[in-house]
């Protein structure tokens, strides 16, 4: 049930404009897309990273196979 303001004098309710605040990622879109090349650069080094990251754990994790 939304909230209402209570009622004046007259019986009329008042209607406050309730704006919700922006949520975070609306926030963080809104940002990505103001710093547009920026963002694409950490994109890029966090997908190299994760990638490099997860080749080199399957690496040490492969198996030895007996000769």
């Amino acid at each position: 049930m939304p909230e209402s303001s209570p009622p004046d004098a007259s019986g009329a309710t008042t209607a406050a404009p309730a704006v919700p605040p922006p949520s975070f990622v609306k926030l963080a879109m809104r940002n990505m897309v103001r710093k547009g090349r920026q963002s694409l650069l950490h994109f890029g080094l966090t997908a190299v990273g994760l990638s490099s990251l997860l080749l080199l754990l399957a690496w040490f994790g492969r198996p030895t196979l007996p000769q």
